[in-house]
């Protein structure tokens, strides 16, 4: 008696939807779509489709009738457990859009980075082991990984479709990550369609006219590298600005994974893979696609992010020979980049401190930092990178600085950069193990933008 509808919900058209009736439907509905080939189940936006169909079929074949209202979150159920991502299915677009990022700690924990937020907040949702792990399997599956002891730190993705933007995915092993046995995972979300510059300055990045003024410079062919710490919106900014890029342009995009999403019409997206597990078949390096493209006749490069220097090194030179282009870098301000770029050149490519901030000068136009400043994402500067080098360092003028941007104090890092760099013209084999140790030590402390 207590599932019957009261008089306001008969008066609605509503139901009580009582909770053996509800997975009794969901139950009917998984049995219903046991025949899915892998392709659709891998595939969110078709699996949906096929879910509401069962759903449909699952309450004729048990003689209910269910309110269209209840049809959406009993397709969510089918779905969640049809594809495999469970709790996940809850937290993504297009069920929740107010996540940047869902974080999983080696105790089981989860947590979330609202938009526009800074830290995460802890989520009421207490997954088991079993549970989690069927979750990582239906994520790592589709792109053919899997996550062990042997192979303990894996990334994936989760594509584009079904209302959301797709994600990057991070898993780290309880081996390396010792808790209650809970692997260690970081989905970061992207959005669900291009950042348009109204967005951006509706989230308050910048000012109209440094927009206008970016949007223009793309479009004059200006090589710009934009520059930031983790998660300051780097590749948001990056997308929205290549508005600027002509529709007529063939645009070659290179990332790893695949992340940026440029509406034009002519666009080849180049994606890096790693080596399979149990292959001989050598994976293909983000260099290796900046290599190949430059055999697609581009107009315009865009590389997603420069990890090392050998893609460095590449992309300059290609920078260099008519090819304008876009990139990004982590750094927390622009001296820091011109610094860390060098010594990723130098340790990864073999290339001297001179030739190094050399190739920086004649292959950059632009340095855009983007950074936390007044509790928000913002383009905290932009400066112009001279020709020619003034004291043997590159040069950099001032284009615009947000109100209230100081660049950091960092004496000792750059002091210590700088030292091994200088060191490289005299002994190249101790400042190579120099700097592997310093960029090893670099990888703890980005994200940490001092304002």
């Amino acid at each position: 008696m207590f599932n019957q509808p009261n008089a306001w919900q008969q008066m609605m058209g509503e139901q009580v939807l009582a909770e053996t009736d509800r997975l009794a439907m969901i139950n009917a509905a998984v049995q219903q779509l046991d025949h899915l080939p892998l392709d659709i189940i891998r595939n969110r936006t078709r699996l949906r489709e096929e879910a509401v169909r069962a759903v449909h079929a699952a309450t004729a074949s048990l003689g209910r009738a269910v309110s269209e209202a209840h049809v959406p979150g009993l397709v969510d159920q089918v779905v969640a457990k049809v594809g495999g991502l469970s709790f996940f299915h809850e937290l993504l677009p297009p069920i929740r859009n107010d996540l940047t990022e869902i974080l999983m700690n080696a105790d089981g924990s989860l947590w979330g980075i609202h938009k526009g937020e800074r830290d995460a907040v802890l989520l009421d949702y207490h997954p088991d082991e079993q549970e989690t792990w069927r979750a990582v399997e239906a994520l790592l599956s589709p792109i053919g990984r899997a996550i062990s002891k042997a192979t303990p730190l894996v990334n994936a993705k989760i594509p584009r479709g079904d209302g959301m933007g797709g994600a990057r995915v991070h898993i780290v092993h309880p081996r390396l990550a010792p808790g209650k046995g809970y692997p260690v995972i970081n989905i970061r979300i992207f959005e669900p369609k291009p950042v348009s510059l109204e967005q951006l300055l509706e989230w308050g990045a910048a000012p109209q006219h440094v927009l206008d003024a970016l949007v223009s410079w793309v479009a004059n062919e200006y090589r710009i590298l934009i520059s930031g710490a983790t998660a300051t919106g780097k590749t948001t900014v990056l997308s929205a600005i290549s508005n600027g890029i002509p529709r007529e342009a063939r645009v070659i995009k290179i990332e790893d994974p695949e992340e940026i999403w440029i509406d034009h019409p002519h666009v080849v997206s180049l994606e890096a893979r790693p080596q399979q597990i149990g292959s001989d078949t050598p994976g293909v390096t983000v260099r290796d696609l900046v290599d190949s493209s430059l055999r697609m006749s581009p107009r315009w490069l865009i590389v997603g992010e420069v990890r090392t220097g050998d893609v460095a090194n590449t992309l300059f030179r290609a920078q260099m020979s008519d090819h304008p282009g876009l990139s990004t870098f982590h750094a927390t301000d622009p001296r820091h980049a011109v610094h860390r770029m060098a010594l990723i050149l130098f340790a990864d490519a073999g290339i001297r401190m001179a030739a190094a901030k050399e190739a920086f000068a004649q292959a950059i136009d632009l340095i855009v930092q983007i950074g936390w400043l007044g509790g928000r994402r913002q383009i905290v500067g932009v400066w112009a990178v001279q020709r020619d080098l003034k004291g043997g360092d590159v040069a950099l003028e001032d284009v615009y600085l947000a109100p209230g941007y100081r660049m950091s104090n960092d004496a000792d890092r750059m002091t210590a950069i700088g030292g091994i760099l200088e060191a490289a013209e005299t002994n190249p084999g101790q400042a190579m193990r120099q700097a592997q140790t310093c960029l090893a030590a670099e990888a703890g402390t980005e994200g940490k933008l001092r304002l």
